[in-house]
Formats: structure tokens, C-alpha cells, sequence
């Protein structure tokens, strides 16, 4: 659980405005009454990953009494969707929203929000900045993306060259999650990377060093929005341009198992890594579908999230940030079948006995 901390009383500015914030918030319920109110909004209502974090802020709430609404853009990238349902909790005077923020399109509404005293707390996906919300519950995206790149070269083995297709979510957007997990592959892998915050810009072709060296060429970069149809087409555009790929990082498991499909179709083998730790991924995993995925935990970030907007409404306490980092970090664990030496991972059963979905 994240570690809390109580307003100072002789910080009399700091309590009232406490105050202040836990009045206007307990106001938001329908009767008037003092039921703490909170919207969560995902990205989207289809996604296993977003799926699973409705279902463990339900439980949350129905477990503590909070009034919880459930919203979401219409598919992953829908940032009017998402102001739409910020604003909506602001109208209805919400205690606080949990977003998983799609783009830094929904920036200037999560301020508005706070600005009308709203708790806002970003779940998965990071804003950029940080400050935008007032705290992020989060796997950290980059040390997810180093684990698999870490797995991926060691699997691979001494001296060969490694062929790489970079499976990301949008081609159109930056967002954290997307140049977190990509680029910490490519770091975790032993390649150079110019700026973490920017995806495609290292150098195509060169050495990569780490676990195992070799040189190494990246086909390319191809968005798929995160889910299996978008998998498939993206590994397809990019076998076409190089039928040679044997290294496969996806965004995210839906990814994963639409490039599989693809490279089965088209007689081709390569190793596939990614993030997420679903069920049906984690499945994958056992099936030898997808090498090694680094499994995050979804249900632990609502439910803090949920806890955390109704401790603060009733309690007056905040939650705080991981040491060292500026947000909560709620755990990643490498989960393989073939684990590879230097590589810390869990095996698909502990996986399964861990996964959501």
C-alpha cells in the first residue's frame, strides 16, 4: 500500500485548505449526503488491461461505499471522450478522478478539474509532466521495457544479429507509456537511445552490447493501437519490408498475439516479447506464443487509487510517491517459461496465479 502522511496542524493554510477541498468533495453525492463520489476513466471499456482495472475499482469501492462512475473514450486514442467524461465529474461535483490519460490532449481538462477541487490521479499512463495530476499509480514503463529488452538479447544468443520490429501504439502521438516501453527495450537490449522521451530516432542499424553483443538493424516502428487486428497488419507491413525479423517488441499482449498470427502465416519464427501480464497473455506465455512478457498489475492501481481519493476525503491523508521516482510504482515482474541467465523472471504459473483478466 502506499505510504501515507497527515497534514501538519500548525500548518493552518495547509488544513483549511484541506478543508476546503473535503467540503466541495463531500458534496458530490446525488442526496447530499457525505458518500465520497469518484469517476474512473479508461481508455477505453474493451481492452482485458482496462477491463480488469474497472473491475478492481469496483470492488474497491463497493468494499469502502464510494459512489463510483465508470467512463471511457471510445477506443484507445479518443482524448474528446475522455475530456468529456472530466468534465462530466466536475459538473457532478466527484471527490476525484482515476485516468488513464490517452495523450497530453486531456491536460488542460485534469487542471480544470483540479482547479475546481478535484483529486486527480492518473492510473498506468504517466503524464508528461508529472505534475499535471496530483499523483501517478503506475507499473514503472521503462523498467518493464529494459526487462524484456534484458530477455530478448539473452535469448537471442552471443554474436548474432539481432533483426528488430518495434510494435507501438500510435504513430501520431507521444505518450509515456509508448516511449517508456519501447525505449526501454531497446535500452534493456544493449542499443543506444537518443532522447527516452522520442521513439525512432536511435540509429537503424548498429552494435548493441549488454547480456550478449552483435550488431543489430530495426525495421521499423508501426502503431497498432494496442490491440491484436493492429498487431497482425503492423507485423505484416513490416515483414514485407524485411522477411528476416527474429526479434519482435509489442507495445502491449493483444500486440503480441496478432504478430504471432502474422508470422505463422507468413512461416516465419521470431522471438516476441511484451508487456502486460494478462490472463490470456500469460497463456500465450505458457503456449510459447509470446517469450517473456512483463506482467503489471492493474487491479492493485485502482484499488490504491479508489483508497487513496477516500482516505484523503475522510481522513485528510495523502498518498506519497515511491522513493527515488515521481510516482507510485505498483510492481513489474518478468514472467517466462525459458528463463535466461542474469535475467530475474518468474515462471507462467506464478504468472497465472497473478494475472488479471
Amino acid at each position: 500500500m502506499a505510504k501515507l502522511f497527515s497534514r501538519r496542524t500548525s500548518a493552518i493554510v495547509a488544513v483549511a485548505a484541506a478543508s476546503m477541498l473535503v467540503l466541495s468533495a463531500c458534496s458530490s453525492s446525488s442526496e447530499g449526503g457525505d458518500k465520497v463520489a469518484v469517476t474512473l476513466v479508461t481508455k477505453d471499456t474493451v481492452n482485458p488491461f482496462f477491463v480488469a482495472m474497472r473491475d478492481g475499482a469496483q470492488k474497491k469501492a463497493d468494499e469502502l461505499g464510494v459512489d463510483l462512475t465508470l467512463a471511457a473514450g471510445k477506443e484507445e486514442g479518443d482524448a474528446a471522450g475522455q475530456i468529456a467524461a472530466i468534465e462530466n465529474a466536475v459538473s457532478a461535483k466527484n471527490a476525484g478522478i482515476l485516468i488513464t490519460p490517452t495523450s497530453a490532449e486531456v491536460n488542460d481538462a485534469i487542471t480544470k478539474a483540479r482547479k475546481a477541487g478535484l483529486f486527480v490521479i492518473a492510473l498506468d499512463t504517466p503524464t508528461d509532466p508529472a505534475d499535471i495530476v496530483d499523483i501517478t499509480f503506475a507499473t514503472d514503463n521503462c523498467l518493464a521495457g529494459e526487462a524484456i529488452g534484458h530477455w530478448a538479447n539473452a535469448k537471442l544468443g552471443a554474436g548474432k544479429k539481432a533483426i528488430i520490429a518495434l510494435l507501438d501504439i500510435f504513430d501520431d502521438k507521444n505518450v509515456t507509456v509508448d516511449y517508456c516501453r519501447d525505449n526501454g527495450f531497446l535500452k534493456g537490449f544493449g542499443i543506444d537511445v537518443k532522447d527516452p522521451k522520442i521513439m525512432g530516432d536511435e540509429a537503424k542499424k548498429g552494435s548493441y552490447k549488454g547480456i550478449n553483443s552483435g550488431s543489430y538493424e530495426i525495421v521499423g516502428n508501426v502503431a497498432t493501437l494496442g490491440n491484436e487486428d493492429g498487431g497482425r497488419t503492423g507485423m505484416e507491413k513490416l515483414l514485407a519490408k524485411n522477411p528476416n525479423i527474429n526479434v519482435v517488441y509489442t507495445l502491449n499482449e493483444p500486440a503480441a498475439a496478432g504478430a504471432y498470427a502474422a508470422l505463422q502465416a507468413a512461416n516465419k519464427k521470431a522471438i516476441i516479447v511484451s508487456v502486460d501480464g494478462g490472463r490470456a497473455g500469460v497463456e500465450n506465455v505458457k503456449a510459447g506464443v509470446i517469450g517473456a512478457t512483463a506482467q503489471q498489475y492493474p487491479l492493485r492501481m485502482a484499488s490504491l487509487g479508489v483508497q487513496a481519493i477516500y482516505d484523503l476525503i475522510k481522513s485528510g491523508t495523502k498518498p506519497e510517491v515511491t522513493a527515488g521516482k515521481d510516482f507510485y510504482d505498483t510492481g513489474v515482474t518478468l514472467i517466462t517459461d525459458d528463463p535466461q541467465a542474469g535475467v530475474e523472471s518468474q515462471d507462467s504459473a506464478y504468472g497465472l496465479e497473478n494475472a488479471w483478466g
